[in-house]
């Protein structure tokens, strides 16, 4: 190999530096949508909260955190292959345990596009940073490919996510009428 692990993620840097800024970026936003919807929040709604805005808030700081962890310039391949299953580890067992409530014991009534884009788009997403690993870990520049294709999945899945979220929440919460009166309320 020509190239020391330093100068092929230099590489990546302005790849990394984007997409960590826009996972930032998205997990604020998440926090606004939070805060929007906060009437529509509430202990009926609690598990569907749970399965659905935690788990892309999740997904987006793994984003976060792998651009983080790439732009560290000392890594060795052994390190940055740990740290880069250690997300793809946890994140995982993360999507598979959403994937068991959203597939097999179908908690939620959602259709089969949101069961893939919640459950099954991201688990692959953590799959391939396995792969990353993996290739990383026997030095070799196409971990940084997976890295990227992994960061890439997650955060789509992720956007996409957000904006059913959006959409979910609009159409819930009540929004005043002119005159000042909530609709349904006389």
């Amino acid at each position: 190999m020509d190239s020391s692990l330093a100068d092929l993620i230099e590489d990546w840097h302005d790849f990394d530096l984007l997409v960590g800024t826009a996972a930032a970026t998205l997990v604020g936003l998440m926090f606004v949508a939070a805060s929007i919807g906060a009437s529509i929040y509430t202990e009926k709604n609690r598990p569907g909260m749970q399965a659905f805005i935690s788990p892309t808030v999740v997904h987006f700081t793994s984003v976060l955190v792998l651009a983080l962890l790439a732009l560290v310039p000392t890594h060795e391949w052994l390190t940055l292959a740990g740290l880069v299953a250690l997300v793809g580890a946890a994140g995982g067992i993360y999507s598979v345990n959403l994937w068991i409530q959203l597939f097999v014991q179908r908690r939620f009534d959602v259709d089969i596009v949101d069961r893939l884009f919640y459950a099954a788009i991201p688990l692959l997403g953590y799959a391939l940073l396995l792969l990353a690993a993996f290739f990383l870990l026997r030095q070799s520049e196409a971990g940084l490919d997976l890295l990227a294709a992994a960061q890439i999945t997650l955060l789509l899945a992720g956007i996409r996510n957000a904006w059913d979220m959006m959409m979910w929440i609009m159409i819930r919460v009540p929004t005043a009428e002119v005159g000042g009166r909530e609709p349904g309320r006389d």
